[in-house]
Formats: structure tokens, C-alpha cells, sequence
């Protein structure tokens, strides 16, 4: 067999095993482990081993279950509803100002804890019943709430992104800061974009009553001690880590720390908030794990057989492809594989082909794989939001008031679709917007 037929072989074999419902790492690991026995014999059993066993001796990889454990128990603090009430009462005049605010919530919740899911069960919960309540066009407020959860995995400290660290090997502090700016980018134009809307149509977002926002201005500033928890939170655990005090293992502890103690002061501390916190910060970190190793163990098979080499050669020299002609394939791959996988899925099928592609490719800078992670990542936003998969769309269903229908949510996402979409675009156009960050901090 050539390369690119086992190459062919294995991919074919991982949808096959993955469309039947298999779970994602049994169905790679299986495949990684059937095609080394197969080329190797019994003694090459030591290939996927080795690559596997590495992942141990990596210590960034205790950050996964700390920011995880930190993402569950901000959300069980309540410090999100705090937030909300205090982003009400300021943002409550102007026109869609509580979708501004819920965007603006997203935001600080993605700065937290680095998880869509929670973003999304906070804006569902807390944010939709309020804005229906007070008259918003359900779409919009839809689209804004799936739109803003799916930042978490963009801005820093980004779970998603210590995965892609994990498997491309690339330090999780330059991905961290990479993705800064293009998720404040694209936070700002879905802040534009509710702007846009509500002033062509002031229907979809009514402004809130008189009555309920009057208040003396000392009760004002009162609401916004919500927001020192947050800041503190993230000042710890980021500001020292890019000021160069803290590690990344430490800063994730101190963020760890700093949310139980968070608890703690709100009185929401308990021996079955712990344990309940502890247990499911145990399945989704052996998750995670097993699917990293899975990973690592295939991607171990496919470059030992020179598949990678073969499909560089057929892409640069046979298809005779530019470099970015190459990269606006593997986009474009994402985007269609993303309507099907999810996030983690998806980097554990093609990391082992795009990323030892990526460093071969002249794109004419450097930091090239830092940036790809961030093209990745942007890209895992879509996915989280567009149907038939769409992570996203089956939690806002589950959680979302009963007013809002399937097919509202369907129809929410696309415009915010669209400006990730454009984000992306501007990414590639302009790589600087996410490396001109991790390039000044680290000269």
C-alpha cells in the first residue's frame, strides 16, 4: 500500500467507525492501534505507546482539570447573576442595551472560566427569561445569547486552546494571548451588529421601564462591586501569568483557588457543591484525556508511515497549490467537518495531516502554528453554532424557555455565522491581529 491509500485508509475508517456512533476516542485509538499492528506487527505496538507516554512527562496538562473545575464552580457562585443585574440597570436605556450587556456578560464569563458551556447555560438561564420578559424580538436575543457563549473558547484562558497546545505541541501562553484581540474583535461586531438591528427596527429591542431602572446613583455604583469577583479573578490568574509571576500550572491553581474562595465569600461553599464540582470536573478532564491520547497515539502511526510527507507532496507538488491556497483548504475542511463533529473531534482527525503541514508552508511570518491554533479555534465557533451537529443549538434547546422554538434557533445563528466568518477572513488577511499580543509580550 502507498502512503496515500493507508493515509486514505485510516481517515475512511475513522468516519466510518464515527458515523456508526462510536465514541470519538475509541474509534481513533481503534484505528491507530489496528493499522500499526497491521504495517509492524506485535512489536510495533511501541509507536503509539511512546507518543502517548509523552503527554505525561507534560506538565501544562495539569491546567485542564483546574480551569475546568474553575468554570463549575464560578457558575455554581452566582456570580454571573450578579453581573446580569448590574450590566440591567446600566445598560437598560439604551436601545438593545441588555443584549449589549449579555454580550458584554459573555465576555467576562469567557474570561473566567474559558468554557462554552457554561457561557451558554448562564445566558439561557439567567439572560433570556429577562430579556423576553421585557419584550425582546426572541431571534435576535437567540442569536446573541449562542453567538456570546461560543467566545469562551477564543478568549483567554481557552480550554480548547490548551487542547490544540497539547497535541501540536506549541506553549498554551502564546495561544492564550493570540486569541485576544480576535475575540474582542469579534465581540465588537456583535455588539455592532445588535446596534445595527435595533436602530432600523427599535421593536426588537424595547428600552426598559423608568420605573424599574430608577434608582439613586449610589445604589448604582453599589451594583457595580459585581464586578470586582471577575476582574479579581481575572487579574490573579491572567495578569500575573502575563506579567511573568505565575507559570501557567500556577496560574491556573491560583485561578482555581481564587474561584473556591470566590465561593466561599458568596456563601455558596459546601461539601455537595464540592463533590458534585469534583465529579463532574473528573469526566470531562478523562474525556479530554483520552481523547488527547488517542490523538497522540494516531498521529504517531500516520507520520511514521511518511503520510504526511506524501500529502505535502501531493498538494505543493503534484496540485502545484500556493501556500495559502493550502490553508484556505484545510478552512474550508473545517467548516464543513465542523457541521458534523464537534470541536475535539475534529482536532484529533486532522491534526496529525495539518499540523506538521502547516510548519512546512512559507506564509512569509513566523509563529505559524500559534496562529493556525487560532484559525482553528475561530473556526470551532462555527461549529459550535451551525446544524446538523452544533453543540450550541441542542443545549439552547434544552435550556431555553419554552417561547423559543427549533426553528428560531436555527434562524438566529446565521448572521453571527457570518461575522466569525469575517473575522476569520480578517485573521488570515492580517495574521498580526492575533500574533502582534504574544510577540510583544515575549520580547
Amino acid at each position: 500500500m502507498s502512503p496515500e491509500l493507508i493515509a486514505l485508509t485510516m481517515f475512511g475508517t475513522t468516519m466510518v467507525l464515527l458515523l456508526t456512533g462510536q465514541r470519538v476516542f475509541g474509534a481513533i485509538g481503534c484505528v491507530g492501534a489496528g493499522m500499526v499492528l497491521m504495517l509492524y506487527g506485535t512489536g510495533g505496538v511501541e509507536i503509539p505507546f511512546s507518543a502517548a507516554f509523552k503527554l505525561f512527562n507534560w506538565f501544562p496538562m495539569l491546567t485542564l482539570p483546574l480551569f475546568i473545575y474553575m468554570g463549575y464552580v464560578l457558575s455554581e457562585a452566582g456570580i454571573a447573576e450578579d453581573l446580569y443585574k448590574m450590566l440591567h440597570v446600566w445598560f437598560g436605556r439604551v436601545g438593545g442595551g441588555l443584549a449589549i450587556g449579555t454580550i458584554f456578560l459573555m465576555v467576562i464569563i469567557s474570561a473566567m472560566n474559558g468554557l462554552s458551556v457554561a457561557g451558554m447555560a448562564i445566558g439561557a438561564t439567567i439572560a433570556l427569561p429577562e430579556m423576553l420578559r421585557r419584550g425582546y424580538d426572541k431571534v435576535l436575543i437567540t442569536g446573541v445569547v449562542q453567538g456570546g457563549s461560543s467566545l469562551g473558547i477564543l478568549v483567554p484562558p481557552s480550554v480548547v486552546m490548551v487542547l490544540f497546545g497539547m497535541i501540536a505541541r506549541q506553549p498554551v501562553s502564546q495561544l492564550w494571548l493570540a486569541g485576544v484581540f480576535p475575540g474582542l474583535l469579534m465581540a465588537t461586531f456583535f455588539v455592532i451588529y445588535v446596534i445595527i438591528r435595533t436602530k432600523i427596527n427599535p421593536d426588537l429591542a424595547p428600552v426598559v421601564s423608568d420605573e424599574e431602572l430608577n434608582m439613586p446613583l449610589r445604589e448604582k455604583l453599589k451594583l457595580l462591586r459585581a464586578g470586582i469577583i471577575p476582574f479579581l479573578i481575572f487579574f490573579a490568574m491572567t495578569g500575573l501569568f502575563i506579567m511573568g509571576i505565575t507559570s501557567l500550572v500556577e496560574s491556573s491553581a491560583v485561578g482555581a483557588t481564587a474561584a473556591t474562595l470566590a465561593a466561599i465569600a458568596k456563601g455558596r461553599f459546601s461539601l455537595r457543591m464540592i463533590h458534585d464540582t469534583a465529579r463532574k470536573t473528573l469526566g470531562v478532564s478523562c474525556m479530554f484525556l483520552w481523547l488527547i491520547l488517542a490523538a497522540l497515539a494516531f498521529g504517531a502511526v500516520f507520520d511514521g508511515i511518511g503520510a504526511v510527507r506524501a500529502i505535502e507532496s501531493l498538494f505543493i507538488t503534484r496540485w502545484e497549490l500556493t501556500p495559502w491556497q493550502v490553508i484556505i483548504m484545510m478552512q474550508l475542511s473545517f467548516i464543513v467537518m465542523g457541521m458534523f463533529l464537534d470541536d475535539t473531534a475534529m482536532l484529533v482527525i486532522v491534526a496529525p495531516l495539518y499540523v506538521p503541514l502547516v510548519k512546512t508552508l512559507d506564509l512569509g511570518f513566523d509563529n505559524q502554528l500559534i496562529w493556525f491554533g487560532v484559525l482553528y479555534t475561530m473556526t470551532c465557533q462555527i461549529a459550535y453554532i451551525t446544524p446538523p451537529f452544533g453543540y450550541n443549538l441542542f443545549l439552547m434547546r434544552s435550556m431555553a424557555p419554552k417561547d423559543i422554538t427549533l426553528p428560531d434557533i436555527y434562524r438566529s445563528i446565521w448572521p453571527f455565522v457570518l461575522m466569525m466568518t469575517f473575522t476569520i477572513v480578517l485573521v488570515m488577511l492580517f495574521p498580526q491581529i492575533a500574533l502582534w499580543l504574544p510577540e510583544a509580550v515575549r520580547n
